[in-house]
């Protein structure tokens, strides 16, 4: 490549061809414009007179010029100039490997990211370099290939909601380490990390590095804090002159249900700060229904901060059996309750016949006894809708005979009469200890102290129900806590005193953590691996690269353990996880993070992304030249006198069409995909996802071609020719299903493509994804295959699977089959998982299953090579051996009749359900 400022050229010794200019000139001036030839009679007595000086008309100067501009500007344009060449420091014969950071960081700026590397690699493709790409947040083996592959990926690119991890760098050294020499091109998100350090020493040894970093400043939020009945945010700055201050919104639900703004602040930062804080003073129905803070004009997980617990402040009413006796507050049944309370909860202070009115979220009654009907039957009420009623015993329910012969509503269990003392003078035995919870109990994980010791409690009386609900015991095996659950709520009894007359468990620590665990309060600090022990959390939300929430139904849960301490990845995601009635958020930037500029050793070039992009001239001076031809065709004409006359003006009117063509937008390809959808939609059209590898495309339009012919021949369904659909760009929606092949290299689909899969699922579609590795792992989870089928599917709305049951509707839409074979025979096939309330219906052999079509099937027999026929109608690939294999190929085309029968007409076999009940209608 010649290099010349601004501009460069990819072909410069094309540029030798300028030096013909001169002498085309002296030849064009040479060649005059053709004269008009008219007969005239009289010139009959000229013949024969000769002119001894002969003089030749002369080409205009400005014709000549014209010419010469229109020769010269397709030598430019042959020559591939380029405006604004990128200054590519690495440029060299060694093959380019491409890192991208991928972080949480890079969301905001990701576009300039992907079009800096497409740039990179453009050059590179000119140069024939083979390239390489690794995302270091989700790392694949590195493999250099032709750059032209590489660049077919960057669409499904994006970046992930965590940093890359020290065994993510660690495990791309070890990949690297083995390569020969290479350059490096390293997108940084312009944040310090330490595990960075190694891995850039070794890339300085295989070759030159240069690294780019975003003009986009680097902003995040972090966790938002609850105290003094307000909101704290907390925003972060990389850089101390990039943002003067930070505007955050606060989303929350509407009473419809619609997320919706809320409110919002402003964080202004200091001159030479990197943090700043605000508060946000909402009421507590408002903060109730905070989904989210985002930093407004940002795109990217760092910008969002999911709330929890710590900002839905329970509201708790309390209520004491005995007046506070005056001078003697420890003594009160409720002291210590409000105390562990107040930091946590807001106490409703008001008459019983007011509280339940205002539904609160936990109703706590220390020892009391006597409830009238009207206020027992508004708590069953409210407990039903989701309430939680937490009961202490006391000396007037050890006295009182509640819950003595029949089991109180109210009451989780039915209590002996009087109590129990121990270690006291009257007593025999010592006072008792906490046993460990156990596994089912919320309380698991949480450590008992020594010094808790319990003095008195009130009884169970055993019953067969007992032990299902005790959640907590002393060392003797006594019942201590005991739960029942009454509708969406529950009831609980401490069967000690809220106060420290019957234990001293209301003094320790242990207390307030039971109350966490309960749900009465929330956690002031955020919780540790040792709160959490025990524990397992499900994911409801999670946070992508660019802080969107996506749905997590799919997701699987974690330990407490791994919640609190494990590095956020792709097996611990930034979201909101849930466990029971509680809830925690994992976002991206923790409390007190700190935001630094990455530094980079001398000799690393670095540049930013600030620089013009590369534009190609060779169209636009190969388009001008033809212009400047017409322009000449015209002159020559008008020089020769042929532009006079109705045959002049049509040749001047033809010639100015052709060139206001040549500039005006060709609307051939808008009729073409007019077109295209008018021939997809008059017939029914199997498609195939277009994957970049030609053979199997190839493979993929024949099996489909075999299957058509199948079902022409067999069935009603007359399909048309197959076609290959591409993602980014083609309508899915016109489409029954798509037959999906997955290659390990096919690059990931755009967040535009996987939201058209999406809409194209939701809407009825079907895709069929064959990983065509004959599901080796189960599931092809082991397989190069069913790893790039598990990033694909991360994107994509799947509902929970199942390998295919016996009496799905798969197994009966045309043909009575139990296996699905292709070229691969054997192993699971998964669909749409069963509602867990199917039944089958008396008298029918198979149950009401999946309402609809199954969005997915999901197996890797690679069924297009067991249907795919030539265009003459001959089989292309052998399936097994002799009779069994063209059995095993006919089973394979009766799984891809069922298959379009199901997606063309859904359950309908299913609703020989109802048969029973229409015929008992008709009286038959």
């Amino acid at each position: 490549m010649l290099s010349l400022g601004a501009l460069a050229f990819t072909t410069p010794w094309l540029l030798l061809a300028l030096i013909a200019l001169p002498v085309l000139w002296l030849i064009l001036r040479a060649i005059p414009p053709a004269p008009i030839r008219r007969l005239f009679p009289a010139v009959t007595l000229l013949l024969g007179l000769k002119d001894e000086d002969h003089v030749s008309d002369r080409t205009p100067w400005w014709l000549l010029l014209l010419r010469c501009l229109a020769v010269a500007a397709v030598i430019l344009g042959l020559a591939g100039p380029i405006l604004n060449p990128r200054d590519n420091a690495q440029a060299g014969d060694q093959p380019l490997m491409v890192l991208l950071d991928a972080s949480w960081a890079s969301g905001t700026g990701w576009a300039a990211q992907i079009a800096a590397v497409d740039a990179a690699l453009a050059e590179a493709e000119r140069d024939d370099r083979p390239a390489a790409l690794i995302q270091l947040t989700d790392p694949q083996e590195p493999a250099f290939r032709s750059a032209r592959d590489v660049r077919a990926q960057l669409s499904g690119l994006a970046p992930e909601p965590w940093t890359p991890r020290d065994a993510d760098m660690a495990a791309t050294i070890s990949a690297l380490a083995s390569l020969d020499p290479f350059d490096t091109l390293w997108l940084s998100d312009g944040v310090a990390r330490d595990n960075r350090v190694p891995l850039l020493d070794l890339l300085t040894a295989q070759g030159r590095v240069q690294v780019i970093e975003p003009g986009t400043p680097v902003v995040a939020l972090g966790p938002a804090k609850f105290a003094d009945g307000a909101i704290t945010l907390t925003g972060y700055r990389r850089d101390t002159d990039a943002i003067p201050a930070l505007q955050v919104a606060a989303f929350g639900t509407d009473p419809n249900g619609t997320v919706q703004e809320i409110d919002r602040i402003t964080l202004p930062f200091d001159a030479d700060a990197t943090v700043a804080e605000a508060v946000l003073d909402l009421p507590a129905e408002l903060r109730a229904r905070l989904t989210r803070f985002a930093i407004v004009g940002q795109t990217s997980a760092g910008a969002v901060s999911l709330p929890d617990d710590s900002l839905a402040r329970r509201e708790v009413a309390l209520f004491a059996g005995r007046d506070d006796r005056e001078g003697l507050e420890l003594l009160s049944p409720v002291h210590f309750l409000t105390k562990a309370l107040e930091p946590t909860a807001d106490l409703l202070d008001a008459p019983f016949g007011d509280v339940l009115p205002a539904n609160p979220d936990v109703i706590i009654l220390a020892d009391v006894v006597s409830l009238t009907a009207e206020e027992t039957e508004g708590l069953t009420d409210w407990v039903s809708e989701g309430g939680l009623l937490l009961r202490f015993a006391g000396p007037r329910v050890a006295a009182s005979d509640l819950s003595r012969d029949t089991e109180d509503p109210l009451m989780p269990v039915r209590l002996r009469a009087g109590g129990r003392t121990v270690g006291g003078a009257m007593s025999w035995g010592e006072p008792k200890s906490l046993a460990p919870f156990p596994a089912e109990s919320p309380f698991f994980g949480l450590s008992v102290p020594d010094d808790v010791r319990i003095s008195a409690q009130v009884m169970a009386q055993p019953d067969p129900t007992l032990a299902d609900r005790v959640i907590a015991l002393l060392s003797d095996g006594t019942p201590l806590v005991t739960r029942k659950r009454i509708g969406q709520g529950q009831v609980v009894l401490m069967h000690v005193s809220a106060n420290a007359e019957w234990s001293t468990l209301p003094l320790s620590g242990l207390f307030v953590q039971m109350l966490e665990r309960l749900a009465v309060s929330t956690a002031i600090t955020a919780p540790d691996a040792q709160d959490l022990a025990g524990t397992f959390w499900e994911p409801a939300k999670v946070l992508d690269g660019f802080g969107t929430l996506r749905d997590a139904s799919t997701l699987p849960g974690v330990s407490g353990e791994t919640l609190a301490e494990a590095p956020l990845g792709p097996d611990m995601r930034p979201g909101l996880y849930t466990s029971g009635d509680r809830a925690i958020a994992r976002n991206v930037i923790e409390v007190d993070a700190v935001l630094t500029a990455a530094t980079w050793p001398a000799g690393v070039s670095v540049a930013g992304l600030e620089a013009p992009q590369e534009q190609p001239l060779g169209g636009w001076l190969l388009a001008a030249a033809l212009a400047l031809l017409l322009i000449d065709i015209l002159a020559s004409l008008w020089l020769s006198g042929r532009l006079g006359g109705m045959r002049g003006a049509a040749t001047t009117a033809s010639l100015v069409l052709g060139l206001a063509l040549a500039f005006h937008p060709h609307p051939g390809a808008a009729q073409s995909e007019e077109l295209a959808a008018i021939e997809a939609t008059k017939e029914i059209v199997l498609a195939h996802v277009l994957t970049g590898d030609r053979r199997v495309d190839e493979i993929a339009e024949a099996g489909l071609r075999g299957l058509s012919q199948t079902l022409f021949q067999r069935t009603s369904v007359e399909p048309a020719a197959p076609r290959g659909v591409n993602l980014e760009r083609d309508e899915l929606a016109f489409y029954p299903m798509l037959y999906w092949p997955i290659t390990a290299d096919q690059p990931l689909p755009s967040r535009e493509a996987s939201a058209r899969l999406n809409a194209f699922l939701r809407s009825g579609g079907l895709i069929l994804f064959d990983t065509r590795d004959a599901d080796v792992a189960g599931f092809g989870a082991s397989s190069p295959e069913g790893r790039k089928l598990q990033q694909i599917a991360r994107t994509l709305d799947i509902p929970a699977l199942e390998p295919v049951p016996g009496d799905h509707v798969l197994t009966r839409t045309f043909y009575l089959l139990q296996d699905f074979p292709g070229r691969h025979a054997g192993r699971d096939v998964w669909v749409e998982a069963a509602p867990p309330d199917a039944q089958a219906i008396e008298g029918m052999p198979f149950r009401n299953l999946n309402d609809g079509v199954t969005p997915v099937i999901i197996g890797g027999n690679d069924w297009a090579a067991a249907w795919a026929r030539d265009t003459d109608g001959r089989t292309m690939f052998p399936v097994g051996r002799g009779f069994a294999g063209e059995r095993q190929r006919e089973m394979s085309y009766r799984f891809g009749v069922n298959l379009v029968m199901h997606v063309l007409t859904g359950n309908y076999k299913s609703d020989q359900v109802h048969v029973p009940a229409l015929l008992e209608r008709l009286g038959q």
